[in-house]
């Protein structure tokens, strides 16, 4: 009978160590979210001394009401719980489009600049890719003076609209991938009498889910934690999204008396992004190593 494998000790400890660090490290990272939430439970007094330098990580009673006290009194104190479903299904509206918006325009443009031959067609490629280094303050004004003349201040518009005209991040995504697909593939369906679209659409948009689906966790998360957009183009509370509220909220009781409430209030709109981060964890991995490994 053979003798069992000899572990290497430095190999074990070197391990250990690796797993200890890690550790330490998720325990640091976790911990903001862990102290909210004990304040979010805590009594208004436990809450206040937490706010004021005294650290309490177990609340000595749990206070679940504030959950309900926090979403009756987000957005407006005149029509509890109203302004936190407005606010709810406004969000949703604006994230669902854009996401719908970005993998539509993005995945139309990394076709044509993978497979369609024009003239200029590097040259707008570059030109896509350089608008990568373009803050987005610099268009900030224009495109508020745009919207603006269009009349679509207060409106949904300029926070969706702008998701149909891609993003060259994703198009470069697209663009990429649409590159590695054989060229067989294609041919055949135009064999089969396919035009342009319809390849795009039966043959393309299938094969590419990777790229689908980071780009709709990116764009999702990207969106519904967006403030800046909603701070500029939405000015009536019944159009405010998540963000706006919570910020309204914020300076109606941001006192310290009330950050209980506030942390309440500020977890629950962080649970879409928690259970999508838990749901596709794999997906955003995926993505952001898609093109590293050739072959």
């Amino acid at each position: 009978m053979a003798d069992p494998p000899r572990r290497n000790p430095s190999r074990t400890l070197g391990q250990a160590g690796m797993y200890l660090c890690l550790t330490i490290g998720a325990v640091i990272l976790m911990f903001p979210i862990w102290w909210m939430f004990a304040v979010s439970v805590a009594s208004p007094a436990e809450a206040q001394k937490a706010a004021t330098g005294g650290l309490s990580l177990w609340p000595t009673a749990w206070h679940w009401g504030n959950y309900g006290e926090a979403l009756r009194q987000l957005g407006t104190s005149t029509r509890p719980w109203d302004g936190f479903f407005d606010a709810f299904a406004n969000t949703v509206v604006v994230t669902v489009m854009s996401v719908v918006g970005q993998v539509l325009s993005c995945s139309l443009v990394g076709y044509a600049f993978a497979r369609l031959r024009f003239r200029g067609r590097d040259v707008l490629f570059v030109i896509m890719i350089a608008t990568m280094m373009l803050p987005p303050q610099v268009t900030m004004i224009p495109m508020f003076i745009l919207f603006r003349w269009l009349g679509w201040i207060d409106t949904f518009l300029p926070l969706i609209v702008p998701t149909f005209f891609g993003n060259a991040f994703f198009i470069f995504m697209f663009r990429q991938f649409f590159a590695q697909i054989p060229e067989a593939l294609v041919e055949a369906a135009r064999i089969d009498g396919c035009g342009h679209l319809r390849i795009w659409w039966k043959i393309m948009l299938p094969t590419c889910k990777p790229v689908i689906a980071i780009t709709a966790i990116f764009t999702f998360m990207f969106v519904w934690n967006d403030f800046l957009g909603p701070l500029i183009y939405l000015h009536s509370e019944q159009n405010y999204t998540l963000a706006i509220a919570l910020n309204s909220f914020r300076n109606q009781f941001g006192g310290v008396s009330s950050v209980h409430l506030l942390m309440a209030a500020s977890l629950v709109t962080m649970i879409p992004c928690v259970i999508l981060f838990f749901v596709a964890q794999k997906q955003i991995v995926g993505g952001l190593t898609l093109g590293a490994v050739k072959g």
